[in-house]
């Protein structure tokens, strides 16, 4: 019996975000019956994804906005391996 893959519902925050010259790749989205998933993919293709969930789409862009004041870009550029 195959399983259908979830479809993605993908959040209208989804976006591209610059800074001191680096740019990452905002991706928020779920499926119909899960909460919030924050990702954030560098220019090379990695990406930070959270553990938690978010309740709302506009939780997870503000967590993604505090993380980068907080910390600035550079901290979502993920280690080549």
């Amino acid at each position: 019996m195959d399983e259908e893959e979830p479809e993605l519902i993908m959040s209208r925050h989804c976006q591209a975000v610059r800074q001191d010259g680096c740019e990452v790749k905002v991706h928020i989205y779920r499926d119909a019956h899960t909460d919030w998933t924050l990702e954030v993919e560098d220019e090379a293709g990695g990406s930070t994804v959270w553990d938690d969930k978010f309740a709302t789409d506009d939780l997870a862009l503000r967590e993604f906005q505090d993380t980068l004041a907080r910390e600035g870009i550079s901290v979502f550029q993920v280690p080549s391996a």
